[in-house]
């Protein structure tokens, strides 16, 4: 039994969070069934039927009613609230943080740093910050999970999904695809090391590194011409997308949508679904012509911009 664990190891303050929700869901799990097991046993040899032994008349009580009745709703609406609690904590990073872009692919994670190295099956992040993670699929459903810091987090195509996580020990950890994506399933696996900011930074420095996120997205937004229509000037023929990102996009058929990853990535590859107000559909899709990796760089370059900054990118 040496070295077995009940629970994985924590290496976040969530984590600790998350298991003491399980561990209170057990243990409530575990009182109300042997009180239950009781009260059935109880009754069985209390009332049992015997010789000379007959029913007498039924009698109700208001206050036992009400008790049986006030006891589980107090239980389950304080459970709801803890775990709803728990469920914003994980769905909302607090404050700034690095964003790495992940893509799944059978059978592996290709992950994207902000300063532009990349890897594959690995992720390497410094102690003590905020890592917020931008994922996408590139064929079918995956799953990311992370079980040191009890996150899990479906990858589908066509969807973004984000999730983030504050380490607090160093270390090397698994990763793990927790949705069956194929034949390979069980060998997409990967890890997690957690370095010293020191250590983190000479890794960058002798790791190899390409153009970042939005260095990459500016130069496809310059070799696909997205700036021939999308310049502010007398000869748009598209919307201006400086400082756009995080607002509002009003569309051809009066609704309002969030102008966020998923309406650009639409916009990229389905011009015509969501065809903005006021322009005609003249844009091309690009779909096949860029794949999901070059469509996030897209989104950090537009992401990126201030009206000031995409007017000198049209220049």
């Amino acid at each position: 039994m040496e070295g077995f664990r009940l629970f994985p190891e924590r290496a976040s303050a969530y984590a600790g969070e998350v298991d003491h929700l399980f561990l209170f869901l057990i243990g409530m799990a575990v009182f109300f069934v042997g009180l239950i097991t009781c009260a059935i046993f109880y009754f069985s040899v209390r009332y049992r039927r015997s010789l000379g032994r007959r029913s007498g008349e039924e009698h109700t009580s208001v206050a036992l009613e009400v008790l049986w009745t006030a006891v589980p709703l107090a239980t389950v609406l304080f459970v709801f609230v803890w775990s709803a609690r728990l469920y914003f904590a994980a769905s909302t990073a607090p404050g700034e943080g690095m964003e790495f872009l992940v893509t799944g692919k059978q059978w592996m994670w290709k992950v994207q740093h902000p300063t532009g190295q990349r890897e594959i099956n690995a992720l390497h992040v410094p102690l003590g910050r905020t890592i917020l993670l931008t994922m996408t699929s590139e064929d079918v459903i995956h799953s990311f999970y992370l079980p040191v810091f009890r996150v899990k987090r479906d990858v589908l195509p066509g969807q973004y999904s984000r999730v983030w996580f504050k380490a607090d020990r160093t270390g090397t950890f698994h990763l793990f695809c927790a949705e069956y994506c194929g034949a390979k399933h069980s060998a997409m696996v990967g890890s997690v090391v957690v370095m010293e900011p020191e250590a983190y930074e000479r890794w960058l420095g002798g790791a190899t590194a390409g153009a970042s996120p939005v260095e990459e997205g500016a130069l496809l937004f310059e070799s696909l011409r997205c700036v021939s229509c999308h310049a502010a000037g007398s000869g748009q023929r598209g919307p201006d997308l400086a400082g756009r990102f995080g607002g509002t996009a009003v569309l051809d058929d009066g609704r309002s949508v969030p102008f966020d990853e998923s309406y650009v990535r639409t916009s990229i590859l389905d011009p015509r679904h969501d065809l903005a107000a006021g322009y005609q559909p003249l844009m091309p899709t690009y779909a096949g012509q860029v794949n999901e990796i070059e469509v996030l760089e897209l989104v950090a370059f537009l992401k990126s911009l201030a009206p000031a900054e995409a007017q000198e990118q049209a220049r």
